[in-house]
């Protein structure tokens, strides 16, 4: 046998080898082709729905949002009538306070002038009595 016949019986055996070794290879591609596939359908399925709900779940924060939005400034109003709330309430308890203690003092005042008054009537008419 020549050379080249060698070579070629050489050449082809090492093509069914290699044959022999790429079927299961290209099946296993194959498999994984169509789990691929079948991996995207699912995706797209689930992905659809999911997104409408995400564009209905945004429609109504947008609503929600322009809803606050819109009565921000009656939170402001409302803050601020709070606050002037808060200060005539300090006004109107330093006012009591004021009062209060007019109060107790003229009490004091006349407390002590009714005593005044009882001790020097009892002075005057002891003096007058022991005349």
């Amino acid at each position: 046998m020549p050379l080249t016949g060698v070579a070629l019986i050489i050449i082809a055996v090492a093509i069914c080898v290699l044959v022999l070794t790429l079927i299961p290879t290209l099946l296993t591609i194959k498999r994984t082709a169509a789990s691929v596939g079948e991996l995207a359908d699912m995706v797209k399925g689930e992905l659809q729905p999911t997104l409408q709900e995400l564009t209905s779940v945004l429609t109504e924060l947008k609503t929600v949002s322009g809803g606050v939005a819109e009565h921000t400034e009656d939170v402001i109003c409302l803050m601020s009538a709070l606050g002037e709330s808060g200060r005539n309430l300090r006004t109107i308890n330093r006012a009591v306070g004021v009062v209060s203690s007019v109060v107790t003092a003229s009490s004091v005042w006349t407390t002590g002038a009714r005593a005044a008054g009882k001790y020097i009537l009892d002075r005057y008419l002891k003096k007058r009595g022991g005349m």
